[in-house]
C-alpha cells in the first residue's frame, strides 16, 4: 500500500474444531481483530487513507522522507454474515489532534493501529490503540468516547480484555517507554476508578 504497510492476505474465519471453516471474510484492509455481535453480524477492523490535509494535523513520530502524504486511520466496520456493510465508525472523526499522539519513535504511516475489539456485556466496545498508548470504551450508539486510559502507563500495548468483574485486562508489551528500561506486564484496570487493581511483571 502507499502507507508502505503490507495489505493483509489473512481472512476473519469461523471453522469447527475439526478444521472445517463455516464462515471466512476477506478484505485486503482487514488486521488484527474482530467480533461477532449477538445479532449475528461481525465487527471488523480495516484501515483506510485519512482524508486529504489529516495527517498534517497528527502530532508525533518519527518523520522520513519516505512518509506517505496521507497515513491510513483506522475504521470499525459491522458487516453481515455475508460481508455486507452496514454500518462504520472513523476513528479520525473521534479523536484528538491535541490528546492523540504518535509515539515520537514510531514511523508517520498510520495514526492508532487499533489491535483488538471486544464487546462489553452492556455493549460497548472495548478497543487498543497501540500507537497513541491508550484503551477506549466506544458507545456504538453515538460513537463517542465513554473511557480513555493508558497514556503514561500503558506503552504499545495489546489484547485488551473486558472482564467479568467489570475490569478490564490488557497486556502491556512495554516497548518504548519513555522513562527507564523496557518492559512488559499484565494490567488489571478499573475503568470506573482508572486505578490498577492487580499488575503481573516477569
Amino acid at each position: 500500500s502507499a502507507s508502505g504497510l503490507p495489505p493483509s492476505r489473512r481472512p476473519a474465519r469461523e471453522a469447527k474444531w475439526d478444521g472445517n471453516v463455516v464462515w471466512e471474510y476477506r478484505n485486503p484492509m482487514l488486521h488484527h481483530d474482530f467480533a461477532r455481535l449477538p445479532n449475528g453480524n461481525h465487527l471488523i477492523i480495516v484501515w483506510r487513507t485519512l482524508p486529504a490535509g489529516t495527517s498534517r494535523k497528527i502530532q508525533g513520530g518519527l518523520s522520513h522522507e519516505d512518509d506517505p502524504e496521507d497515513m491510513l486511520g483506522d475504521v470499525i466496520q459491522e458487516i453481515t454474515p455475508a460481508g455486507e456493510v452496514v454500518a462504520e465508525w472513523r476513528s479520525w472523526e473521534h479523536l484528538s489532534f491535541e490528546e492523540d499522539r504518535l509515539c515520537p519513535l514510531d514511523a508517520r504511516r498510520e495514526w492508532t493501529h487499533l489491535n483488538s475489539i471486544t464487546v462489553t456485556p452492556g455493549g460497548e466496545w472495548l478497543v487498543s490503540f497501540r500507537l497513541t498508548d491508550t484503551i477506549r470504551l466506544i458507545d456504538p450508539r453515538t460513537g463517542d468516547f465513554k473511557w480513555k486510559w493508558g497514556p503514561g502507563t500503558l506503552s504499545h500495548q495489546h489484547h485488551a480484555t473486558w472482564l467479568d468483574s467489570g475490569h478490564v485486562l490488557v497486556f502491556d508489551n512495554g516497548s518504548h517507554r519513555r522513562r527507564g528500561p523496557n518492559f512488559s506486564q499484565v494490567l488489571e484496570v478499573d475503568p470506573g476508578t482508572d486505578e490498577v487493581v492487580w499488575t503481573y511483571r516477569a
